[in-house]
């Protein structure tokens, strides 16, 4: 079943694809079946800039299981960020 559930976030990064580095403008994360990953469903991560075309894109397939603990990490470690640094 396609859920269609779907948030897209303004980004500042950058992100490193075939072609070397270039500046991500947004991420869209997903619910879905994948492409590759060997998975009925996962969560799908999209870094883009779409105004450099398709080669600026980094995507990502990620169990449940792997996209809540990569959501913990990330929380815990920009927690653990002293004041003043981020």
């Amino acid at each position: 079943m396609c859920t269609y559930i779907t948030a897209k976030v303004d980004t500042e990064g950058s992100g490193k694809g075939a072609e070397g580095w270039f500046p991500l403008t947004e991420t869209t994360v997903y619910f879905d079946h994948p492409v590759h990953a060997s998975a009925d469903h996962t969560l799908n991560i999209d870094f883009r800039n779409p105004e450099r075309g398709a080669g600026a894109r980094v995507a990502v397939e990620l169990t449940a299981e792997t996209a809540r603990a990569l959501a913990q990490a990330i929380l815990e470690t920009l927690d653990a960020v002293p004041e003043g640094v981020a």
